[in-house]
């Protein structure tokens, strides 16, 4: 029979062991986290129970409804139509690069080559916040223009899924109209609920949010969608109420990167199969290559266009070029649905979870720009002002 209580102390001890390491290196702990879950994964094989599926998603639903809450409406408007532009290039650009490789260089049928395709033309919401929060660049004008476009470009993502392959039946209307229902009284019933429950031992603005995720995405799941694809709308909705009590998202944070998000990361890296990662390297890194190149043909222009310096530039389009949460969904359910088979979807996660690696480590390592809090913008402080 299973110790649950061994099986957790393995778990927390991988993701303090990561912690530890990523202080002493100064890489985000998301990153070295998917690096220790596929070095335990191979060596000491890592259990994947039920309960350890439940933190690992809640904890990729929690982080991204805390990306949400970091899209600041003042920073959008001013910077519209960078964001929406360098959020629909990226999309674009890697769907379309890979679609057509997969379908007409390695000659995978059409199906195949969508979820090829769609799975790397995300951007990691879930790594790029993660690194926002530990660099403090959330708090940052570039930063809150980057979570924009993920949510441009990951939105691409979810509606070609969608669009693609989802049951157009009753269930899926009733999770549109749920949603859409949801979306429109959280801004008016949520700051209300707050200031009558207060700042509680019993935490029950964190419950409330929590009842919303959870809600939506179990309508989500039997729709036949993924319990995650919400989070990101409710993220946007609650982002007012966030910004008028600061102790909430730290509060929320807390309990994410304690306990939730340790367990997504290092599933997500336990997925690395070593074996077929070695027989398939080639193709894996073709695959990672179209993605990075894509991205920055796209977006790297861009960045000249909208005038970003030089380095914020390169910073951006590297962020961008991350995959991770909507990759493996997105591969995940091509294999559940029977598109593509185990062996493709190694390939294919593998080189979802390489562009969570290869392009942030560049960028902390080569390319972080100066750190410019939001305060210092004459223009955002003028708003303020009146």
């Amino acid at each position: 029979m299973e110790n649950v209580w061994l099986v957790s102390a393995v778990w927390l001890g991988l993701a303090l062991f990561a912690s530890i390491i990523s202080i002493r290196v100064a890489i985000s702990v998301a990153l070295i986290e998917i690096i220790v879950g596929a070095v335990a994964g191979n060596t000491i094989g890592l259990h994947l129970t039920e309960w350890v599926n439940f933190l690992a998603g809640f904890g990729a639903i929690l982080l991204t409804c805390l990306a949400g809450t970091e899209i600041d409406s003042r920073v959008v408007r001013k910077h519209f139509w960078s964001s929406m532009t360098i959020g629909v290039v990226g999309f674009i650009a890697p769907y379309l690069g890979v679609l057509l490789y997969a379908h007409y260089v390695i000659g995978w049928p059409w199906p195949q080559a969508q979820i090829a395709g769609i799975s790397l033309s995300t951007t990691s919401v879930a790594v790029v916040y993660a690194v926002m929060v530990e660099t403090g660049f959330n708090k940052s004008e570039m930063g809150k223009i980057i979570l924009a476009a993920c949510f441009i470009n990951d939105l691409g993502t979810v509606l070609a899924l969608g669009i693609v392959f989802a049951h157009f039946d009753y269930w899926l209307a009733l999770f549109g109209a749920v949603t859409a229902a949801a979306l429109w009284m959280l801004p008016r019933f949520a700051p209300w609920f707050f200031t009558k429950v207060g700042h509680r031992v019993s935490e029950p603005e964190t419950k409330f949010i929590s009842l919303v995720l959870l809600g939506l995405g179990g309508l989500a799941s039997i729709a036949g969608s993924e319990a995650v694809l919400p989070a990101y709308l409710v993220g946007m909705a609650l982002a007012p109420a966030f910004l008028a009590d600061p102790e909430l998202p730290h509060r929320m944070r807390i309990i994410a990167f304690t306990i939730l998000t340790p367990f997504y990361f290092l599933k997500a890296g336990s997925f690395v199969d070593f074996h077929a990662v070695v027989s398939a390297a080639g193709l894996i890194a073709v695959f990672l290559a179209i993605k990075m190149a894509t991205k920055f043909v796209g977006i790297l222009p861009l960045t000249k266009v909208f005038r970003f310096e030089a380095r914020e530039g390169m910073y951006t389009t590297l962020l961008m070029s991350t995959g991770l949460t909507f990759g493996t969904i997105s591969a995940l359910f091509g294999l559940t649905n029977h598109v593509i088979d185990q062996h493709q979807y190694t390939i294919l996660v593998t080189a979802v979870i390489g562009s969570a690696l290869v392009p942030t480590l560049i960028a902390q390592r080569w390319f972080q720009p100066a750190f410019k809090p939001i305060g210092r913008d004459p223009a955002l402080s003028s708003e303020e002002e009146a």
